[in-house]
C-alpha cells in the first residue's frame, strides 16, 4: 500500500491539514473492499480526487470509472441515464441505450450531488446497493451488476432527510463510510501553498514570470473567508497572473481580487438552502394571514346576522361571548348592549324576511397552487423568460422550475 505522501503526489493533492490528511488515509484504507463511500463538504473542496483515489487503489482498477454529476441530469431522463431505457419506452427512445451501472459493471460509478437524486431514482438506487439488480425503463426484465458506488454531496443530509428530500435507508445505504473533507478557511498554511502552485502553473501556462505575494499579502490570503473554497482560489490565482504587471502583489492589489472581503467574519455556511427555506417561510406566513383574515371576515358576518335577527344585543353578546373575546382579544371589547337595532317591517309578500339584504358571493383563491402558479409567471415575466433567473428569485433549483413549468403547462 502507497503511504500518504506518495498518494498526495500520485493525484496532484497539495496540503498538509489534519482533517485532509485523515480523509485520505480513510480512502487509501477502505479501497481495497467493496464498501460504499459518501464523501461530504462544501463544493469545491476536491471531494472528486477521493473516488478517485479509491478507484485506482482497488482491484477494480483495470475496469471502468464514471463519474456522474446527479444535479447536471434533467430529472426527466436521469433513470434512463443511470439504467438505460428499451426502444420506445419514451418518446424518442429511437434504440435501446445502457445505462451508466450496465456499462461500469465492474468497476465504479461516482454519483457527485447525490443529494439532488429524485426520490424515484432513490429507489431504484436503493435497490442496486441492496442486491444488484436494476430494471431499465421501459423493460420488465431484471438484470444484475456489480459495481461499487461511492457518492459525494454538500448538502446537509440530515436537514435533507428531516425535509423529506432524501431516503433515510439510502443514506445510511451511501454512508457505510463517510469521509469529510474541510473547507478551504480551515486549512490554515494550505493557502498559500495551493495559490503558489496555482501560480507557478498559470506562469507556465501563459509563459510570464510567476506572481509572489508579500508578507503582508499572504496574512490577507490567509485570512480571507473563501466561500468558493479552492475553485475561488485557483481563479484568483489566475486573474492575478494574467492581469497584473508587477510580479509582486501587494496586500491593496490582493484586495481587489477579493470580493466581499470579510476576513474577521465568519463565513455562512449552507446560504442556498437558508435562502430557499427563508423564501418558503415568508410565503407560508403569509398564506396563514389571508386563511386568519378570511376566517376573522366570516365570523364578524355571523355575529352581525346575529344582531339584525334576534334585536337582542345582549342575548347575543351572551350566546357569542368566546368569538367576541377572539376578535377583539387585543382590543377594547365594544359596547354591544348600546347597538340600536333597527327592525325592519315585514312585507306582506311570501317573500324571505331577509330579501332586501344583498347576497355577497365571496369569490376568492387562497389554493396555494394557483399562487404558486401565479410566483412562478411573474417572475418568467420579470426575468423575461429566463429560467435559471426566474428559479434565483424563487428559491428553488432550475430543474425543478423546469419541471413545475411543465406540470402546469407554462
Amino acid at each position: 500500500m502507497e503511504n500518504l505522501q506518495a498518494i498526495k503526489q500520485r493525484f496532484g493533492i497539495i496540503g498538509n491539514d489534519m482533517q485532509l490528511n485523515r480523509g485520505i488515509e480513510k480512502a487509501i484504507r477502505v479501497a481495497p473492499t467493496d464498501i460504499s463511500v459518501l464523501v461530504t463538504g462544501e463544493s469545491g473542496v476536491g471531494k472528486e480526487n477521493i473516488p478517485k483515489i479509491i478507484h485506482q487503489l482497488s482491484h477494480r482498477k483495470h475496469a471502468k470509472y464514471i463519474a456522474v454529476n446527479c444535479g447536471a441530469i434533467p430529472e426527466g431522463t436521469i433513470d434512463s441515464e443511470l439504467f438505460g431505457h428499451e426502444k420506445g419506452a419514451f418518446t424518442g427512445a429511437t434504440q435501446t441505450r445502457k445505462g451508466y451501472f450496465e456499462v461500469a459493471d465492474g468497476g465504479t460509478i461516482f454519483l457527485d450531488e447525490v443529494g439532488e437524486l429524485p426520490l424515484t431514482t432513490q429507489v431504484r438506487l436503493l435497490r442496486v446497493l441492496e442486491n444488484g439488480e436494476f430494471i431499465k425503463v421501459g423493460s420488465s426484465q431484471v438484470q444484475k451488476t456489480n459495481v461499487r458506488i461511492v457518492a459525494a454531496t454538500n448538502v446537509n443530509m440530515q436537514e435533507a432527510i428531516s425535509k423529506e428530500k432524501f431516503r433515510e435507508d439510502l443514506y445510511y445505504r451511501l454512508s457505510t463510510i463517510e469521509i469529510s473533507l474541510p473547507p478551504l478557511r480551515d486549512r490554515g498554511e494550505d493557502i498559500h501553498l495551493l495559490f503558489r502552485k496555482f501560480a507557478a502553473d498559470f506562469a507556465q501556462k501563459y509563459r510570464m514570470p510567476t506572481i509572489r505575494l508579500d508578507e503582508n499579502a499572504v496574512k490577507l490570503l490567509l485570512n480571507y473567508s473563501y466561500p468558493g473554497n479552492i475553485r475561488q482560489l485557483k481563479n484568483i490565482a489566475e486573474q492575478i497572473s494574467i492581469v497584473e504587471e508587477n510580479r509582486v502583489i501587494s496586500p491593496e492589489k490582493l484586495a481587489q481580487y477579493l470580493p466581499n472581503n470579510r476576513s474577521n467574519l465568519p463565513a455562512v455556511i449552507g446560504s442556498k438552502s437558508n435562502s430557499q427555506s427563508d423564501f418558503a417561510n415568508e410565503r407560508d406566513i403569509m398564506y396563514k394571514i389571508l386563511f386568519d383574515m378570511r376566517n376573522d371576515i366570516n365570523d364578524l358576518k355571523k355575529l352581525t346576522l346575529d344582531l339584525m335577527q334576534n334585536g337582542d344585543s345582549e342575548q347575543v353578546q351572551e350566546d357569542n361571548h368566546r368569538l367576541i373575546e377572539r376578535i377583539y382579544q387585543d382590543h377594547d371589547l365594544p359596547e354591544i348592549s348600546n347597538v340600536e337595532v333597527v327592525q325592519i317591517p315585514k312585507s306582506s309578500s311570501n317573500q324571505n324576511d331577509y330579501d332586501y339584504a344583498e347576497t355577497i358571493e365571496e369569490d376568492e383563491s387562497l389554493s396555494l397552487q394557483d399562487k404558486e402558479i401565479e410566483m412562478i409567471k411573474k417572475s418568467l415575466e420579470k426575468n423575461n423568460g429566463k429560467r435559471k433567473l426566474a428559479a434565483k428569485e424563487l428559491g428553488i433549483s432550475e430543474r425543478t422550475l423546469y419541471r413545475k413549468i411543465k406540470q402546469y403547462d407554462l
